[in-house]
């Protein structure tokens, strides 16, 4: 028997209206990319997945298209006119596909978090079961009402909360779309299969963090998640990629920007550590200016520009002079400014890379560390503002995140620490030189101990 193939179908095609935005939620921009592209990307990287067929807003498909051919999916197969309703893009989609017998994966385009992990329960799940939906257990309490009045408070432990995708064997599904041409009481495909009766509907498990973009505060929730969520870098990319790369490391003469200095030296990388021994204060904007000129100048390129350049104080800030405080906000903060703003010309031209440094410390303000922990916040921030703002200038930009580091800075703030608690500075330099040549942009690469 051959081995069927498995489609894709992402579902693009709402309008948004429940969002409440000038334009569809699936090109709403969260990390640097549009939700479409973050779906887009879940389904292309999938060992599972054959082809990708999209649904797209009809007035947005030119917008649609655009981005298919910035980003080169190899996938994606065709792009499709959707409907008026989202029962009618889900028939267009399925519709299109001509095998005799195939299986079907659906996902809303609003749930850009989809699982690798969820992708594969499914498509096991399609070697016994001809429909799979996927749920998580509910939380809360569930109560049925009648004007305002409960009726009725089923047992929790037999309710599930619905999430996407949805799967299915093709002839069954088109079966149910035939069957349900004229109805319009319609909630998901799955729906279709228990009304008509057409065979079991097996559940996979859902992942809570598997949600949907509705409204606009659900943006912020998304947002704050490729926040906080384990982005580990690109481990399987080459270091020998680096050979004959220009690379400017501010911050690069002493701690993590030393290691990976070091580390490009092996690979070949031509390297420049500019510091205030070379007159080069990255809180002065000239003279960031003059020095990337110079590099240029000598090389014709520079491919990268990193800065890992900063200061960690310790106080109260009620008792902390103020020079001090902003000496803390112009090195951490207005120093990363001045070395992306200073270096963006050079990266478009080479369509490179640019990386900042961020801390555990960033996603909860830390007592006694409020303008490090702070300021830290504030890169990773400017890092996603800053994807998004050059997404259309071929730059990309990230923000490594170490797990408390052994470097000189923490030493002198901390003294000495346990054997082992501390992540090693070449570890956090390979991953920030595979992340410099990956293709990700915006996002937040945690860098943790074995």
């Amino acid at each position: 028997m051959n081995k069927l193939k498995n489609y894709g179908i992402i579902l693009a095609s709402g309008t948004g209206s429940r969002y409440g935005a000038d334009i569809p939620k699936q090109f709403i921009k969260i990390a640097g990319k549009t939700i479409l592209e973050h779906t887009i990307e879940i389904f292309e990287k999938s060992s599972n997945i054959d082809e990708i067929i999209i649904v797209i807003t009809p007035e947005y498909r030119l917008k649609a298209e655009d981005i298919l051919l910035k980003n080169n999916y190899k996938k994606v197969s065709k792009i499709l006119n959707g409907g008026e309703t989202r029962k009618e893009s889900s028939y267009i989609g399925i519709s299109s596909i001509d095998d005799e017998e195939a299986n079907i994966v659906i996902h809303d385009c609003a749930r850009p978090f989809l699982t690798q992990r969820i992708i594969d329960d499914c498509i096991k799940a399609l070697e016994k079961y001809d429909a799979i939906d996927v749920a998580i257990p509910s939380a809360d309490t569930i109560i049925k009402i009648k004007d305002n009045i409960i009726e009725n408070i089923p047992n929790r432990a037999v309710l599930r909360r619905g999430q996407t995708p949805q799967c299915f064997k093709l002839s069954l599904i088109k079966k149910a779309h035939e069957l349900s041409k004229n109805d319009k009481n319609f909630t998901d495909d799955c729906g279709l299969i228990v009304k008509y009766n057409l065979g079991e509907v097996y559940v996979v498990e859902g992942d809570t963090e598997n949600i949907k973009v509705t409204y606009p505060s659900d943006i912020f929730m998304a947002d704050k998640l490729f926040q906080i969520r384990s982005n580990l870098y690109p481990s399987n990319i080459g270091l020998e990629k680096l050979k004959d790369k220009v690379i400017v490391i501010f911050g690069g003469t002493s701690g993590i920007g030393e290691a990976t200095a070091n580390l490009a030296k092996e690979y070949k990388a031509k390297i420049y550590t500019p510091s205030l021994r070379n007159d080069c204060d990255i809180t002065n904007y000239n003279q960031i200016e003059k020095y990337l000129k110079k590099v240029f100048e000598e090389n014709k390129k520079i491919d990268y520009v990193i800065n890992s350049a900063g200061i960690l104080s310790m106080g109260k800030l009620v008792e902390r002079k103020i020079e001090d405080i902003q000496k803390d906000i112009n090195i951490n903060y207005i120093g990363s400014i001045n070395v992306v703003k200073a270096a963006i010309p050079y990266i478009k031209q080479s369509k490179g890379s640019m990386q900042l440094y961020a801390s555990s410390s960033y996603t909860r303000g830390r007592a006694l560390y409020s303008t490090y922990s702070s300021t830290k916040a504030g890169i990773v921030n400017l890092v996603q503002a800053l994807a998004e703002e050059l997404y259309t200038e071929d730059i990309r930009i990230n923000v490594i995140n170490p797990e408390r580091t052994a470097t000189p800075m923490r030493f002198k703030a901390f003294g000495k620490e346990p054997e082992g608690s501390l992540l090693q500075p070449e570890k956090v330099a390979e991953a920030s030189l595979k992340t410099l040549l990956s293709d990700l942009t915006g996002q937040v690469i945690d860098v943790k101990r074995d």
